[in-house]
Parts: C-alpha cells; sequence; structure tokens
C-alpha cells in the first residue's frame, strides 16, 4: 500500500482534533450568548464552518476507505495475475522439455535480466548463458527473446480468455 492512505489518515486524525475544539468552542459560546445564541453572527459562522469540517472529514474518510478497498483489489488481481504467468511459464518450460539450469536461465530471461546479469547471478560464463539461450530459444520453436516472450504472455492471454 502506498503513503498516500497514511497521509490522509493523519490528516483525518487531525481534522478530528480541531472538530472537537471547534465544537467545544461552539457549544461553550452558545452557552455563554445564552438563550437566543443562533442570532449570534460570529457564532453562526463559526457553527457553520465547524459543521462544514466535520462534512469534509466525513467525505474524505469515505474516500480514504475506497482508496484501501481498490488497492487491496488491485494488489489480488496483480498476485492473481502473477500466478497466472508463472503456471503459464512453467508449463511451457516443462512441455519443452527444459533442463533445470535452462528452466532457471530462462526463468531469469523472463525477468527482463541480461546475459550478463544471468551469469552473474547463477556464476557461470556468458557462453554458457547464451547455449542455455539458444538451447531454450530451439525448444520453444523461436528465435529470439521477444518472440519467447511474446508467445508465453499470447498463452497468458488465451488461457484467461477460457477461464473468464
Amino acid at each position: 500500500m502506498t503513503k498516500q492512505p497514511i497521509f490522509l489518515g493523519l490528516l483525518i486524525v487531525a481534522q478530528v482534533a480541531s472538530i472537537l475544539f471547534f465544537m467545544t468552542d461552539v457549544i461553550a459560546d452558545a452557552q455563554s450568548l445564552g438563550r437566543f445564541w443562533y442570532l449570534d453572527q460570529h457564532f453562526r459562522v463559526e457553527l457553520i464552518a465547524a459543521l462544514l469540517l466535520t462534512a469534509a472529514v466525513a467525505i474524505e474518510t469515505r474516500y480514504l476507505t475506497h482508496l484501501v478497498a481498490h488497492a487491496r483489489r488491485m494488489e489480488k488481481q496483480l498476485s492473481t495475475a502473477a500466478m497466472a504467468f508463472h503456471d503459464v511459464v512453467d508449463a511451457h518450460f516443462s512441455e519443452w522439455g527444459l533442463t533445470t539450469s535452462e528452466k532457471d536461465v530462462a526463468h531469469f530471461m523472463v525477468k527482463g535480466c541480461s546475459i550478463t546479469e544471468i551469469s552473474d547471478l547463477r556464476g557461470t560464463a556468458e557462453g554458457t548463458v547464451k547455449s542455455h539461450l539458444n538451447a531454450i530459444y530451439r525448444k520453444a520453436g523461436v528465435t529470439n527473446r521477444g518472440e519467447l516472450l511474446s508467445l508465453l504472455i499470447e498463452d497468458l492471454i488465451q488461457s484467461e480468455g477460457h477461464r473468464g
């Protein structure tokens, strides 16, 4: 979750404290003005300001609740999509008969790592990574990273279309 809802929550708490202060002041003013408190211009302005602040806090609270619920839905959808993509990727890797090392390299490649980064992460030579990538492309029936990613994404879209 972002810092924005936390900031809005703190702002609402500060405004509620202000409402309590102003409402206490309005009540004290009403008591000191006596029976015709509603005729005092300053009192009416103060009362209206306190009521408007209360309405604003109610609206902000509702908006914050909406924001938090929306963020949770988005996080859940992202998690579901990530799991679906992972399932599609793993199914293809198994279908293509990738070795354990090739699967490892392919996962790094799908995540966007360069040959040098994959080599560093695996503690192998760049030539070994290139060799694994060539084997992956051959087994998948593609010629490069872009085609491989396109194939995986297309299958993800098709599998999601059949679910929903």
